[in-house]
């Protein structure tokens, strides 16, 4: 569409039938309309036809020819070593330009689909390490959703428990490194692995913020679920604490009791916390390492489970 764009004659109407036809673009405007947001056809005429973005056409090639060279075989790799046997990936992955320079995953119930925003300012790396990301996410989700719901567990109790599930972001930025021992900022700039360190440095007050969210749930200081998502949306940020305290609970269980055992936890976000206290428990008997813990009253009003022992072989 750039290319005919930047002719002399332009994009005939035949091109850009074909691409509001298209699946990408279909399910961009599903996607908008999901939130709200007005996409139209003749926006989207706007947005392709203007000046600034004929002008950023040569890079956006560029880029998109070194992004197809990135082996996301590999990345998929990565992933798969951080899921359990019964996860499932099934994923498509537009490389799209659009007005919103923003890169997300769509539709994960029914037709798991990541929308990637071409950004000359990313390198192929990067966009690699993004859709490892996004696709830990389609799978721990598949994981999530053939889990049985914890028996006996009160209204208050499972809400609590469902929000653990976002832990799954600092799952996700393991996996996507493939290590414990990989940065998971290895492939950004400076300053994006600048941020997550100082953001690392705040684990153990992030964890009895989170802790103290958890027991609010559970103990009705937050009454209405608008209030529960409002708080706890709050904790995404950047890469918030969702992030990096899963991160940091992953990778404490992974170097101590194996990845075997990182996995066995993340069908359960109670057994990952008790874990997670577990381990951190005999670390600072042994190593003199102090980790902030969850609180017992926590770990006991959710019903955690005595954490079992990490697989052997």
């Amino acid at each position: 569409m750039l290319g005919a764009q930047a002719t002399a004659a332009g994009a005939s109407e035949e091109i850009w039938q074909r691409v509001f036809a298209s699946e990408p673009y279909r399910r961009l405007r599903q996607r908008e309309a999901s939130l709200h947001r007005e996409f139209t056809d003749d926006d989207f005429r706007k947005f392709v036809l203007s000046p600034d973005l004929s002008q950023r056409a040569p890079a956006l090639r560029r880029t998109l020819d070194e992004w197809k060279r990135e082996d996301l075989a590999a990345a998929a790799r990565r992933v798969l070593a951080y899921l359990p046997a019964n996860a499932v990936i099934h994923a498509k992955v537009y490389l799209l330009i659009k007005p919103q320079r923003n890169s997300f995953v769509f539709d994960l119930e029914n037709d798991p689909t990541i929308f990637l925003f071409l950004d000359p300012d990313r390198t192929a790396a990067q966009a690699a390490n993004t859709i490892a990301h996004e696709l830990h996410h389609i799978g721990f989700s598949s994981v999530k959703s053939q889990s049985r719901e914890p028996a006996g567990l009160a209204p208050a109790a499972r809400k609590a428990v469902e929000w653990m599930g976002a832990f799954g972001e600092g799952f996700a930025m393991l996996a996507a490194a493939g290590s414990p021992d990989v940065h998971p900022h290895a492939s950004s700039p400076p300053a994006d692995r600048e941020r997550w360190d100082r953001d690392m440095e705040n684990f153990d007050a992030d964890l009895r913020t989170l802790d103290r969210f958890f027991l609010d749930v559970l103990d009705g200081r937050l009454k209405t679920e608008a209030e529960i998502d409002e708080r706890a949306f709050s904790f995404f940020g950047i890469q918030g604490p969702w992030y990096t305290v899963g991160y940091r609970m992953a990778v404490v269980i992974e170097k101590y009791e194996g990845r075997p055992k990182l996995i066995a936890c993340m069908s359960d976000p109670r057994e990952l916390l008790a874990t997670y206290n577990r381990v951190a428990k005999e670390l600072h008997a042994k190593e003199k390492r102090p980790l902030a813990l969850w609180s017992d009253e926590l770990l006991e009003k959710i019903g955690a489970p005595a954490p079992r022992a990490a697989p052997r072989g």
